[in-house]
């Protein structure tokens, strides 16, 4: 054991302290396998006093410190780099709900809360929290701010960003800002909520955070839509908006080659049509009210009606081709299930280039053309796949080698491909990163494609909240 090591097991105690490198090897390694680092211990501080206690000595002895929640980022924001000079600060301990308010519709919560223990807890209460991700089962709270996540009901919710009402964070050097009141509106200055919000733990720790909550909805309705483009698609999107009062809480969508590689790999995840259509759009809109969660007399719910009735005219009008409705709660969750299975669907293709992007809603369409344009200067054979959360811009695009293709020529064209599709990103008003953050995995693209000016404030903010830099170093911040 280190002697820093041991001077914050005297602080925190034995428990609070792992320093065998087999019991530390779960923390070290990101979800993907693809990122790992070494560490002089894992620390598990139990409440923000001990957060507080182990920054202090951090900060006086210059060692730098990795927070992680959940350990499932996609960007290597959350691991330490190879160096051992770091240690692991990990908030899986502080899951405690401080407080639910049904009447101020907010919950107070810890940072090491699970999602899904989230959900659960307020549910069980006929509240809601709309954040979800196919992860909810592991992810916690405090990544989520920390990435300022995004998931399925951002077209309707927003990103944590907008779900968060105030903070509580750990600085570099030990202290305590407390902004947890909870207020709708507070006009006194600079917004340092925002400021950690989306940081990857490179300006403090956030160590618990109010939450909005809203009532839970009384009823859905879910369809799984064919449509030829994704020019028709947000065409649809806006018009069920329209139709349902801006309700839609979810719209997915899935291109032909991700439906037919999920039929190949997950038979059980099968599209309901007959031919697999160029998109399938998976919407789904919400009621909280009585008057449309009581069936009519043929037993259809008012909110199903408003979205079969959108759909009949957008298919008279040739928008859409063809539409399934969720029957029963069983068929709802096998749509869901089609969609939350994208990762696995994803890791099924062994030759790759994966990205995580958003562009202004009306450029999508034309820019996943002019992609499929540079892969096929490039190689013959290959897929783009454009998966994602159309309502709100992100797709979490992807070029397959075709299993039958040349994977050594896909491979040697990997690089260009990549920059080219990146350069008219960025010609075309989009973001390289729209939901998994930077971490060590995007620090290029923050130096290429960042604007110079914001970069340079960025590192201000830094260097004026963390002079030493400890607080995650090599992360979301190219050279520091």
């Amino acid at each position: 054991m280190t002697d820093f090591a041991a001077q914050l097991t005297a602080l925190l105690g034995p428990g609070a302290v792992i320093v065998e490198p087999a019991d530390m090897a779960k923390y070290l390694t990101d979800w993907s396998g693809t990122h790992s680092g070494t560490a002089l211990a894992v620390v598990r501080p139990g409440n923000t006093a001990e957060v507080s206690l182990v920054l202090k000595h951090a900060y006086g002895a210059g060692v730098p410190v990795v927070p992680q929640s959940g350990n499932t980022g996609l960007a290597g924001g959350g691991v330490p780099d190879a160096s051992g000079r770091s240690i692991l600060l990990s908030l899986e301990r502080m899951n405690e709900i401080r407080e639910i308010s049904a009447s101020a519709l907010t919950m107070t919560v810890e940072a090491g809360c699970v999602l899904a223990k989230l959900h659960e807890t307020v549910e069980a209460q006929n509240l809601f929290f709309p954040l979800n991700f196919g992860a909810k089962g592991s992810c916690m709270i405090g990544g989520n701010l920390s990435t300022n996540a995004g998931g399925s009901n951002v077209v309707r919710y927003g990103n944590t960003r907008e779900l968060c009402l105030g903070l509580e964070v750990v600085m570099p050097d030990g202290r305590v800002i407390n902004l947890l009141s909870g207020l709708r509106k507070n006009n006194t200055g600079y917004d340092l909520r925002d400021l950690f919000i989306g940081a990857e733990g490179t300006l403090g720790v956030i160590t618990a955070a109010t939450m909005k909550l809203y009532p839970l909805p009384k009823a859905r309705a879910t369809a799984l839509v064919a449509v030829d483009s994704l020019a028709d698609a947000l065409t649809l999107l806006n018009r069920v908006q329209a139709a349902s009062g801006g309700a839609v809480e979810a719209f997915e969508m899935m291109p032909r080659i991700f439906l037919k590689t999920a039929a190949k790999h997950k038979p059980d995840l099968m599209s309901p049509f007959r031919e697999s259509p160029p998109y399938a759009a998976m919407i789904e809109i919400a009621a909280t009210s009585d008057a449309e969660a009581a069936p009519d007399a043929d037993g259809t719910l008012p909110i199903m009606r408003t979205l079969q009735v959108a759909a009949e005219h957008a298919l008279e009008d040739g928008i859409i081709q063809d539409a399934v409705f969720a029957a029963s709660e069983a068929q709802r969750l096998d749509i869901w299930r089609l969609r939350e299975a994208a990762l696995e669907v994803t890791n099924s293709v062994k030759t790759k280039i994966g990205f995580d992007i958003s562009l202004p809603l009306d450029r999508i369409d034309k820019f996943v053309a002019e992609t499929q344009m540079i892969v096929e200067r490039y190689v013959t054979g290959a897929h783009l796949n454009p998966l994602g959360h159309l309502g709100d811009g992100n797709l979490h695009l992807g070029i397959w080698c075709d299993p039958e293709g040349d994977a050594d020529a896909f491979k040697a064209h990997a690089k260009d491909m990549k920059e080219s599709v990146l350069d008219l990103l960025a010609r075309s008003g989009g973001s390289f990163s729209a939901e998994h953050g930077i971490g060590s995995s995007k620090l290029g693209e923050m130096s290429k494609y960042k604007d110079p000016v914001a970069l340079a404030v960025m590192r201000e903010i830094k260097a004026a909240l963390d002079p030493k830099g400890i607080m995650n170093p090599g992360r979301l911040l190219p050279g520091l």
